[in-house]
């Protein structure tokens, strides 16, 4: 019989894990690792967006196995619009763009995915003005629609360019676009790497938080660009012991991701020491993410 976790649910993402593992292995080692689901990838690469042309038999069969697994997708990472955003100046990019999240709203629908999350980014490898940010409004005003239709919670990352890396800032998008499936899905590590207080920030979109990545960064600073991922957590500056005071403070419930990316034969070992590091900063303000 089912029963509500007493903990936080805790995430992996997929990106954490080797790319040459089978979805078989992939859900095996995220439930040795203790972890409650998988975050899939759909980035900007052909291997990874070819996934929202999945057949139904193909789709159905991932969501067989992580049943057997009891290892769900629970959210899906959808950066797949930065090579096709929809604050494009080209518009056979922007109808790209609807044609990716179409299909991601749909896939996350068949593989029972609760969470889309969506990079926040008006334009990446174009320049951003006025203009692509209208577009982007537009875009995530049209998102949205689609996503209420399938009752399917899109949730933007608060990111590593400027251009959306505060709550703050979401705050004013989310005005512009009002509606219960498009919320907010902050970066801890991101945030403090553009030096913003991330308490206050966390503080500030308590309402409209359903998810938060855990992810370690070097923050900005003069004649330096900062450094926004590959670091194992710990090694950087965010401040977990105050997030999590602050999140503790706010009673937040919904679920964590831990970002990493598997870069060599340490990937492993990598997630252990992220997770005792943050296990030790969370017992430290009276929570425990993970069961000991």
């Amino acid at each position: 019989m089912y029963q509500t976790k007493q903990q936080n649910r805790i995430g992996i993402y997929e990106k954490a894990l080797p790319d040459g593992l089978s979805w078989q292995d992939k859900l095996r080692e995220a439930s040795e690792l203790k972890f409650d689901f998988i975050e899939i990838s759909i980035d900007e690469s052909e291997q990874r967006r070819a996934r929202l042309d999945w057949s139904d038999e193909e789709i159905y069969e991932l969501r067989r196995l992580c049943e057997k697994s009891q290892m769900p997708l629970h959210s899906m990472c959808l950066s797949a619009h930065r090579k096709y955003p929809f604050g494009s100046s080209d518009l056979t990019i922007r109808k790209q763009a609807e044609v990716i999240m179409d299909r991601a709203i749909t896939l996350a629908y068949k593989l029972g995915v609760r969470v889309i999350q969506l990079a926040g980014y008006d334009v990446y490898y174009e320049t951003a003005n006025l203009d692509t940010h209208k577009r982007f409004i537009q875009g995530m005003q049209w998102s949205a629609k689609q996503a209420e239709k399938a009752g399917v919670m899109l949730a933007v990352e608060i990111m590593d360019t400027e251009y959306l890396n505060a709550l703050s800032k979401f705050e004013i998008l989310k005005r512009e676009v009002n509606s219960p499936y498009f919320m907010a899905y902050p970066d801890v590590g991101n945030i403090t790497g553009w030096n913003y207080d991330i308490c206050t920030e966390l503080m500030l979109s308590r309402d409209h938080i359903v998810q938060i990545h855990l992810k370690d960064t070097f923050k900005v600073k003069d004649n330096y660009p900062g450094q926004f991922r590959d670091l194992v957590i710990g090694e950087g500056e965010v401040d977990f012991f105050a997030i999590f005071q602050t999140l503790k403070k706010i009673e937040y419930t919904a679920p964590f991701v831990i970002e990493m990316w598997a870069k060599d034969s340490d990937w492993k070992d990598n997630i252990i020491t992220a997770k005792k590091y943050l296990q030790q900063a969370s017992l430290a303000v009276g929570l425990s993410l993970f069961d000991e």
